[in-house]
């Protein structure tokens, strides 16, 4: 392994500063590494494969090599492993085929999916498997330095290496939590659906306002949506409210109705997973509102006539008699 404070984009560091690599300049791995960068640790070589991460890497790490990835890890005392979920393994095991690994060196993933176990090829290598996952959106900008102060990571390691797993994402101003090994799917599961989900329904709906002439959607949508967010993190299922929470079956059926109208609408061919995502979503917060006494007796079951469509799984009513219809 190379001395990393003798390689290009190298800085001259304090006693414990570590030489790491960045493999994978999208939003994430730019970012981190420029974190990193900023805690004095010595960013010794990034790999940036299209124009746009050659950019970003230039944006986020000026000076630092843009190199093949059995270099990066030849000079790295820490490996961070930037790359879409799918594409971890495959690289993993390449790489130990090509004997990249060396012992005692760190490896860290950015993946909310996986833990360290995908890191097996790593160990065996007698490398130090780490995985730090960022739980935040990312543009791939310098704005998104300062989003790390408020950000939590989901940190999973050997027990004996957690504290250097914790301390490298507390130097990136995170704030490290602790996942076990075998949550780390229904972790990130939580996180997507909240997350991605979140853009979807915002999207839709501003979708429907600017269907009916509404010229600046967000603008209505925007104090709404964050007043919502912001109840919905502090006091939790307590903020449900609406025509669903209510129980106002009325309302639901003609809010069905209307979507049905601007899906079938020939100027509405992108329209129509909205209905789709609208009874989901109700059916779901109908559950919600059901368990916390909100609605009336028997209230639920006409909620869902009202909705129509298929109804599976935990979304059935449990008050309906077998071969009811629904």
């Amino acid at each position: 392994m190379s001395t990393p404070s003798d390689l290009p984009g190298a800085r001259s560091r304090r006693p414990g500063r570590l030489g790491i690599g960045v493999i994978g300049a999208g939003r994430v791995g730019a970012v981190l590494g420029a974190a990193l960068r900023a805690a004095e640790h010595a960013v010794v070589g990034v790999s940036a494969v299209s124009e746009a991460s050659r950019e970003r890497a230039e944006l986020l790490l000026p000076g630092v090599p843009v190199l093949e990835i059995p270099q990066i890890l030849e000079r790295s005392e820490l490996v961070l492993l930037a790359v879409p979920d799918d594409a971890l393994g495959p690289l993993v095991e390449g790489l130990a085929k090509l004997g990249a690994w060396q012992p005692g060196q760190l490896v860290a993933h950015t993946s909310g999916r996986h833990g360290v176990g995908i890191l097996a090829p790593v160990r065996a290598a007698g490398a130090i498997p780490l995985a730090i996952h960022p739980a935040m959106t990312f543009t791939g900008m310098s704005l998104d330095l300062g989003r790390l102060a408020d950000c939590c990571f989901g940190v999973t390691a050997d027990p004996a290496m957690l504290p250097v797993a914790q301390a490298l994402v507390v130097e990136m101003g995170g704030e490290p939590v602790v996942v076990a090994e075998g949550d780390r799917v229904a972790y990130h599961a939580a996180l997507a659906h909240g997350s991605n989900h979140l853009v979807t329904i915002a999207s839709q709906a501003a979708e429907i306002l600017g269907r009916i002439g509404i010229e600046n959607p967000s603008a209505v949508l925007g104090p709404l949506l964050r007043a919502s967010l912001d109840n919905a993190l502090s006091v939790g299922e307590t903020a449900l409210t609406g025509p669903v929470a209510r129980g106002d079956v009325g309302t639901v059926a003609a809010h069905v109705e209307a979507l049905a109208e601007l899906g079938a609408d020939p100027g509405g061919a992108g329209s129509a997973d909205i209905l789709d995502a609208y009874r989901a979503m109700a059916r779901a917060t109908a559950v919600r509102a059901d368990r916390r006494g909100m609605l009336p007796a028997g209230r639920r079951a006409e909620l869902e006539r009202a909705l129509g469509g298929a109804q599976t799984g935990s979304d059935a009513d449990p008050d309906a008699a077998p071969g009811e219809d629904r």
